[in-house]
C-alpha cells in the first residue's frame, strides 16, 4: 500500500506490506525510489512488516532544502521511524541507502535491530579514491539541468551486469525517468562528503553485506574492505549480479535476506554475529 507521513515539512511517501518484525528498505540514487525494492516487498511481507521509503526528492516525497547532507537525510528517516511506530527495525539499504543506513547508525545506534548493507559504500568518500569522488561529482554537477531521458541512460549500464535481462534495465530507466531534477545531485553530494570509515569498528548489531559480485560501481573490494571493518559481519556474495543485486538475482538476494533476518530477531537483541563469509 502506498501511503505517506508528513515529517519536518516534507512529505514522506512509503510502500508497507506485510505483517511480523519490521524491515526498513532504502533505496539507491539516481532516480531511483521505492520500486526498486518491489521484489523484496512482495517476497518477503509473508513473514516481515516490510516498509519502502522513498528518500526526500524520490518518488512521491517531497524535495528536502538545498545542501541536505547524509546526517538530514538520517534525521528525517529515523523521524519517519518513530512516527509510524516501528520501534526497532532491521534497516536494509542497498548503494546510497546502505550510506543512509550506515549514517542512521552513527546518530541513532539504539534504533536499527540490524543493518544491511547491499553493493554500497562508507559513503563515496570512505570507499572509493579522491579522483574517483571527484569525477562521480563532476559528473552529476554537468547533468544537473538535463532531463532523466538525457542521462539516466548513461547510468543503467553500470547498474547491471552485461548479461541482465534487457527487460530489467527498461523497468529501470522507466522508473528514473521520474527522477526529481534537484534529487540525484543532493543525494550524490551527500554521498561525495560522506566518510563514515570511523562508525564501521563500533557497529554494535548484527550486520549483513550483501554484494554483486560484477558489481563495477561498488566493486567487492568495497565490500570485502566493509567486511574486515565491521565486527562479526557476514558477506554473501551473489555470483554473476551488477550493482543492483536484489534486481538482477532477486531470489538469492532475498533468501539471504530472510535468513538473516530469522536469525537476528532469534538472537533477541543486538548480538554480534559470529563471522560467516558465504557465496550463493
Amino acid at each position: 500500500m502506498i501511503d505517506d507521513v508528513q515529517v519536518g515539512g516534507l512529505r514522506i511517501a512509503y510502500e508497507r506490506a506485510g505483517q511480523g518484525s519490521p524491515i526498513v528498505l532504502l533505496h539507491g540514487g539516481f532516480g531511483l525510489d521505492h520500486r526498486a525494492w518491489r521484489w523484496q516487498i512482495a517476497a518477503l511481507a509473508d513473514e516481515f512488516d516490510v516498509l519502502a521509503w522513498d528518500a526526500p526528492g524520490c518518488g512521491r516525497s517531497s524535495d528536502p532544502p538545498a545542501g541536505w547532507g547524509s546526517a538530514d537525510y538520517a534525521r528525517c528517516l529515523a523521524a519517519v521511524i518513530r512516527v509510524l511506530g516501528l520501534g526497532r527495525p532491521h534497516v536494509c539499504g542497498l548503494s546510497f541507502g546502505g550510506t543512509l543506513a550506515l549514517e542512521l547508525y552513527r546518530r541513532h545506534p539504539d534504533v536499527p535491530r540490524s543493518l544491511l548493507l547491499a553493493d554500497s559504500y562508507a559513503g563515496w568518500a570512505g570507499s572509493l579514491p579522491p579522483a574517483v569522488v571527484e569525477e562521480r561529482l563532476a559528473r552529476v554537477r554537468r547533468e544537473a539541468e538535463l532531463s532523466p531521458a538525457q542521462w539516466a541512460p548513461g547510468y543503467v549500464g553500470g547498474f547491471f551486469s552485461t548479461s541482465a535481462p534487457a527487460a530489467l534495465r527498461e523497468e529501470t530507466l522507466a522508473m528514473m525517468a521520474d527522477a526529481h531534477p534537484a534529487g540525484p545531485r543532493l543525494m550524490a553530494e551527500a554521498m561525495g562528503r560522506a566518510d563514515l570509515r570511523d562508525v564501521l569498528p563500533a557497529i554494535a548489531v548484527p550486520t549483513l553485506l550483501l554484494w554483486g559480485a560484477a558489481d563495477e560501481r561498488a566493486p567487492l573490494s568495497v565490500g570485502e574492505d566493509l567486511h574486515a571493518r565491521i565486527p562479526g559481519s557476514e558477506l554473501v556474495v551473489i555470483p554473476g549480479a551488477g550493482h543492483l543485486s536484489n534486481a538482477e538475482s532477486p531470489e538469492q538476494f532475498t533468501a539471504a535476506v530472510r535468513r538473516f533476518l530469522r536469525a537476528a530477531d532469534s538472537a533477541g537483541g543486538p548480538v554480534i554475529a559470529p563471522r560467516d563469509d558465504a557465496v550463493l
